[in-house]
């Protein structure tokens, strides 16, 4: 693994490998929380089922934090590394010229994605780990017998600061997969016929699924 990571080309394809990893889990994510719109009930029970499955907990859980940090860490070491490949200073850097400025900004969108995970991770994993493996709890009920997620839930977009850091993070992570969806198919090769048609997938992608976290947010905020 590490003779991969000390090639250019090496550390691009692992960073598609983990961006792909992580939009398959954006994407499982957002189906369950859209559940929370439709029915109380059926969202309670997925979460309950997520959040005490040993294999989802002991074995995916692990993998996900994994996943995230090398993301992060291997932006960093590509966006350093590109930075100082960069010899010659020219007199004026006409950026826009050859690039989006999605591409040229990728490591703030990204910078802005981690902040609002930092966010997040207070907001429900770590109460999650505090209830279930420091209290010992791990019925996923309330006092009166019934699961506390879809309450949970609700009450955190009760504020309206913290809807508006949500919706906002959302619109970053918007900027941040229009350009990272297509640059992780390029990075593993993937220029072929079918390069169109991902391209538009990857587009549909990175518009629908931050659009919808954004409508769950304020669902709930004008529902609660």
């Amino acid at each position: 693994m590490s003779g991969i990571l000390n090639s250019s080309i090496g550390r691009k394809f692992a960073m598609a490998l983990s961006a792909f990893f992580l939009m398959i889990f954006l994407l499982q994510h957002f189906a369950i929380n859209i559940l929370s719109v439709f029915s109380a009930d059926t969202f309670n029970e997925a979460s309950h089922f997520m959040g005490t499955f040993w294999v989802v907990q002991y074995v995916f859980q692990p993998i996900l934090i994994l996943g995230v940090l090398f993301h992060f860490v291997m932006g960093m070491i590509l966006e350093i590394r590109n930075r100082n490949a960069r010899k010659i200073a020219y007199v004026k850097n006409n950026g826009s010229a050859n690039s989006t400025w999605m591409s040229r900004n990728m490591i703030w969108t990204g910078g802005a994605i981690l902040l609002f995970l930092g966010l997040h991770f207070y907001d429900f994993w770590l109460p999650e780990i505090n209830t279930k493996f420091i209290e010992g709890d791990m019925s996923g009920t309330l006092a009166n017998g019934e699961y506390r997620y879809f309450e949970e839930l609700q009450h955190k977009f009760v504020d309206v600061w913290r809807v508006a850091l949500y919706c906002l993070a959302f619109v970053f992570l918007a900027l941040h997969l229009l350009h990272g969806f297509s640059s992780a198919f390029q990075s593993v090769g993937a220029n072929n016929k079918y390069t169109r048609g991902l391209k538009g997938f990857g587009k549909a992608y990175a518009i629908i699924i931050p659009l919808g976290f954004i409508f769950i947010a304020l669902y709930h905020h004008f529902n609660h």
